[in-house]
């Protein structure tokens, strides 16, 4: 691997690392380039190019995580959860939920899936959703 595409790479696990930490937090794609030093455009074709999906498409997918989480083990309402990890709407926080996850908000709270006794790298990728669960591709992302 050339020295340049690993210190892409790198620039794009930093701005990642950024979005996984401050994930409730309003975050927009100027600041998200300025901390992989790139510019804004640069900064979605890279991003897209390296995790396969759009920053705007994994941070909504990273705050639904966090959601399906909080459903589970919390008895918050539904509209403070979706306060807590970042969303403005309830409308689109539902609306993403049920893109991503393929049930709404309430329904997956309803079955109550408990997490798995694994290690927590294997219980994200088992818990993570797929585009073969929603039956939309990565690319339908903004």
């Amino acid at each position: 691997m050339s020295r340049a595409v690993e210190e892409s790479n790198r620039a794009m696990l930093r701005a990642r690392d950024a979005m996984d930490r401050a994930y409730a937090e309003p975050l927009d794609v100027p600041a998200l380039a300025r901390i992989a030093h790139v510019s804004a455009a640069h900064f979605i074709r890279t991003f897209r190019a390296t995790f396969g999906e759009t920053p705007h498409r994994y941070l909504q997918r990273r705050r639904v995580e966090r959601a399906m989480y909080l459903l589970v083990q919390t008895d918050q309402p539904v509209t403070e959860i979706c306060h807590l990890v970042g969303f403005g709407s309830l409308g689109t926080f539902s609306r993403t939920f049920r893109d991503i996850v393929g049930e709404s908000p309430s329904a997956y709270r309803r079955r109550k899936v408990a997490p798995v006794a694994a290690p927590s790298c294997f219980t994200m990728a088992w818990m993570r959703p797929s585009a073969a669960v929603t039956g939309r591709g990565r690319d339908d992302a903004r």
